[in-house]
């Protein structure tokens, strides 16, 4: 099957880097609280795509996904209704929808330490790439807002200016995110024991372990235990969660330091 493509954001830049470096980020409980997937649901529903009913159960989904981690089966079945649903619309149309996803929903979510990590990387002069399951058409305009480099994400068919409903390659999730990351690195050039990856989910343990700095950020509990009896890095930036750092690497000084401000502050508070 074709692997993932990935889309360059528009006039980004780079500070000069070591060559061959890179950093990789999820986006959804990584990047942003929740699942930004849930978001084009309910932006489809204002555009009477859903039914309310349809959105309640999207609704119950983002809360699962915000406080208990990723749900495979959630995530699947937002996929597969909006994959059906957003058959014979125009891709000019769902890209349109992403730039007001993004604006509505999702830059209010965006996580401020993730964000600092983000930076760290692009002023260090390396790349930033969203690997994320949630469609192209969203991660390309998350990326290009937030001056990335660019996004992998899953993509769909489109025949004729229209979507088919049907999938080009595979749901871009678990081993398919490792995948993705190997081609890119392959094409860009990229050395991926001198390269990050950031995540929350234990099932992006194959992307984690591709690279040499693999970092756990809001990890759910299997990927904390899996991080820890590795001495990878953990970073919780969730409110009322304490701030944790482990085997801290000098490209992530500015996202920690806001862990462990967020930590300090809550402690204070009580």
């Amino acid at each position: 099957m074709p692997r993932a493509t990935a889309v360059r954001a528009s006039g980004t830049t780079h500070a000069a880097g070591k060559p061959g470096e890179a950093a990789f980020f999820d986006v959804d409980n990584t990047l942003m609280r929740g699942a930004s997937l849930f978001h084009v649901g309910r932006k489809m529903y204002q555009r009477k795509v859903f039914t309310i009913r349809e959105v309640a159960g999207f609704a119950a989904k983002q809360l699962r996904f915000t406080f208990q981690g990723e749900n495979l089966k959630d995530v699947h079945a937002v996929r597969d209704a909006a994959l059906a649903f957003a058959t014979g619309l125009s891709s000019e149309d769902v890209r349109t929808l992403g730039e007001e996803v993004y604006d509505e929903m999702i830059e209010s979510k965006i996580w401020p330490g993730t964000r600092a990590l983000t930076r760290q990387h692009m002023e260090s002069g390396r790349p930033v790439w969203l690997v994320t399951g949630t469609p192209i058409e969203v991660a390309s305009v998350i990326a290009s807002r937030l001056g990335l480099t660019g996004a992998l994400g899953t993509v769909s068919e489109v025949a004729d200016g229209r979507y088919t409903g049907r999938l080009v390659g595979e749901f871009l999730h678990g081993p398919a995110k490792a995948a993705g990351v190997q081609a890119l690195a392959e094409k860009e050039g990229l050395d991926l024991q001198n390269c990050w990856a950031y995540s929350d989910s234990y099932n992006d343990v194959p992307l984690l372990t591709l690279v040499g700095h693999p970092v756990a950020i809001n990890p759910d509990a299997r990927l904390r235990r899996h991080a820890r009896e590795r001495n990878w890095p953990v970073y919780d930036f969730r409110s009322g969660r304490r701030a944790a750092t482990l085997g801290l690497k000098s490209a992530t000084v500015a996202g920690a330091g806001y862990g462990l401000w967020r930590g300090f502050s809550w402690v204070r508070d009580r």
